[in-house]
């Protein structure tokens, strides 16, 4: 996963949720653009993900991105 792969998919006018998926099989939901925060670097992302309650992800464990039909992302 790239931060231009995952830029596209945060600035994407309109905005389409998807899903964050990590090496270790778990997975997180961005339901709206201002619920996702990345770091200057790059490196960390930041998701909210419901009321108090968020995941600090490096981006490097990061596998792919699902949107609402379970399709992937991919880079062309």
């Amino acid at each position: 996963m790239t931060i231009e792969q995952l830029d596209a998919a945060h600035h994407a006018k309109p905005f389409r949720p998807f899903r964050i998926h990590m090496a270790d099989g778990s997975s997180v939901p961005v339901r709206h653009p201002e619920m996702l925060l990345r770091t200057p670097q790059g490196r960390t992302i930041v998701v909210a993900t419901g009321e108090d309650h968020i995941e600090i992800i490096d981006l490097l464990l990061v596998t792919k991105l699902t949107f609402g039909n379970g399709r992937t992302r991919r880079s062309r």
